[in-house]
């Protein structure tokens, strides 16, 4: 068989094959819904009427609020054994919000939370926790200042010693690690009207029999406990 009778025969079989064989069907692309990506509601945070800043889900069926000092080491106990949990297991997933109030207890305290609160909702957060991680750092600055400094101290007006004492403990340093620059936070520090506010947030937590930090209630009853070992149960149990 010649070449060219070779390829009109071979082209014959394959035109008669494709005759007889079964038609080829497509099958359409399935198309799968994509599960919802669950929301992060601990990326959610804002100031509430009480002054305190509530991260999570403002309809959570859970709500927790924590009274707490940053110059309190049990304060820095709880965010360093308690808080990552509180956050990862019951705020992200939207069934607890977590609200944090300070309740004063220093002039120390009172520079620093100033300054937490400056950095406004989106850096709250990290602010307390750096500030928690670092507490012995900057408040054992204040604690070691020599009889000079202590003396410049007491010398100058009352409205500027806040902003000193944020100086020698080195909270500037801090702040400016969560965009706050040195000239915002001397503003911040300085701002009498938001030292009031302090004051009348500690005068209600006061009322509500709040006398040592941290302090927590859940969903209006006061905890009585202020380790995560201790609260974790009472969350659950009001269904969380």
């Amino acid at each position: 068989m010649t070449p060219r009778r070779f390829l009109a025969a071979a082209a014959v079989t394959v035109l008669a094959a494709a005759a007889t064989a079964a038609p080829v069907k497509h099958k359409a692309p399935i198309h799968r819904a994509k599960a919802p990506v669950a929301r992060d509601w601990s990326r959610t945070v804002l100031v509430t009427p009480e002054g305190g800043f509530r991260m999570g889900n403002p309809n959570a069926r859970v709500k927790l609020v924590e009274y707490g000092s940053l110059t309190c080491p049990h304060c820095a106990h709880f965010s360093e054994t308690g808080t990552p949990a509180l956050v990862a297991q019951y705020v992200k997933t939207g069934k607890v919000s977590y609200e944090y109030r300070n309740f004063i207890l220093n002039g120390i305290d009172a520079a620093a939370v100033l300054l937490a609160r400056c950095a406004g909702p989106a850096h709250y957060f990290p602010f307390v926790e750096q500030a928690y991680a670092t507490q012995k750092e900057w408040v054992g600055r204040v604690g070691a200042l020599s009889a000079a400094q202590k003396a410049e101290l007491t010398a100058l007006p009352e409205g500027q010693r806040l902003g000193k004492v944020a100086d020698f403990a080195g909270l500037y340093t801090l702040a400016a690690r969560h965009g706050i620059t040195p000239a915002r936070g001397k503003q911040c520090v300085g701002d009498t009207a938001a030292l009031e506010r302090l004051g009348k947030m500690y005068e209600a937590a006061s009322a509500l029999g709040v006398q040592g930090t941290p302090t927590f209630f859940v969903n209006g009853s006061r905890a009585d406990t202020n380790e995560w070992t201790g609260l974790e149960p009472l969350i659950r149990q009001a269904g969380g």
